[in-house]
């Protein structure tokens, strides 16, 4: 009798249901700590699921499929964009956690989404500094941007601009920090080690984002194929084009990982500015028509596959395998 599970996960509480026989047979709820995980890992084991599918939404659900697949259940971790145009083509109409779960036990019935391998403990740790630098970064560039606003006004307090001051001396001290834990952790991992020195032969890639690349990219599967780290980035082309009538112009996808385009944003850039065969093919997209950005996001694109292509064959990085030689005679 083959059951699939759908397990919808809260910050507090796991709603579970399961399928056989294609229909729902039972639901239960779990509590979101270790001894719910535990109940909840027993009562899996007793039936016997041929895949047990939740979303990968915000951090809730790494702990528990990790415990899953640590007692060695069949766990998959889907997009949760693909989970929601899978609930809109159901045409659900309602929406709650028990709803969410026998969805998602239907999900697994219907399209057997792959197995799921959990990163290793150092890389998401790796991941969890990458992610907090990132958002330490955009805070000190608001705050710098405050303190231009404060130095443009002819009457600002003098206090104010020193608060301000020291609070951006206070977020480059904390990037600091964990830049350095970030530089402890891949000296205890030679892998790591190795690909970020990968990382860093590409041009334009500096430490700061050779880091942020990392976080992203050593928690993925190793057997991913560049189309699908590029569509995990969400750097994939979306078509929207039907008959005589309908003929969007192409777009980005956006439905995948915001802190991998983050990272690959700066380096793109100077690469543009600074690498011919980057430039050449830059320009040759701006000269066939294309808008800026969806010139550089091609170039973020090509960056990602040959950054990813270098961590997994241990090469430094080499443009001119990336961008043709045609664009570099044109120019």
């Amino acid at each position: 009798m083959n059951t699939h599970v759908g397990i919808d996960v809260g910050a507090r509480s796991l709603s579970v249901a399961w399928r056989q026989h294609d229909r729902t047979a039972g639901s239960a709820n779990f509590e979101q700590t270790r001894a719910g995980h535990a109940k909840l890992i027993k009562r899996l084991r007793s039936l016997k699921p041929e895949r047990i599918v939740l979303e990968a939404t915000g951090v809730y659900y790494l702990d528990i499929a990790t415990a899953l697949v640590d007692k060695g259940l069949p766990v998959a971790v889907i997009n949760p964009k693909s989970f929601h145009h899978f609930a809109q083509l159901k045409l659900a109409r309602s929406k709650t956690d028990p709803i969410d779960a026998a969805l998602l036990a239907e999900y697994a019935a219907c399209l057997r989404p792959p197995l799921w391998t959990p990163p290793s403990t150092t890389a998401l740790a790796l991941r969890d500094i990458g992610r907090q630098i990132n958002r330490l970064t955009k805070a000190r560039t608001q705050a710098k941007n405050r303190l231009h606003a404060f130095h443009a006004k002819h009457e600002t307090l003098s206090l104010l601009i020193e608060d301000q001051i020291e609070a951006i001396a206070a977020l480059k001290a904390r990037i600091e920090r964990l830049k350095q834990a970030a530089r402890d952790l891949m000296k205890a991992a030679p892998g790591l080690a190795a690909q970020h020195k990968c990382l860093m032969s590409a041009s334009g890639v500096g430490e700061a984002s050779a880091i942020a690349l990392l976080a992203e990219l050593s928690v993925l599967p190793t057997h991913l194929k560049a189309p699908q780290v590029s569509r995990h980035a969400g750097l994939d082309v979306r078509l929207c084009q039907s008959g005589t009538s309908v003929s969007k112009a192409a777009r980005l996808s956006k439905t995948g990982n915001a802190y991998l385009r983050s990272a690959l944003f700066m380096p793109a850039m100077t690469a543009v500015r600074r690498n011919p065969p980057a430039r050449a093919f830059y320009e040759a997209l701006v000269h066939r028509g294309k808008k800026k950005m969806q010139a550089l996001a091609a170039v973020m694109r090509k960056y990602l596959t040959g950054l990813w292509a270098c961590m997994q064959r241990g090469e430094t990085f080499d443009p001119t395998k990336l961008f043709s030689a045609c664009h570099l005679a044109r120019g």
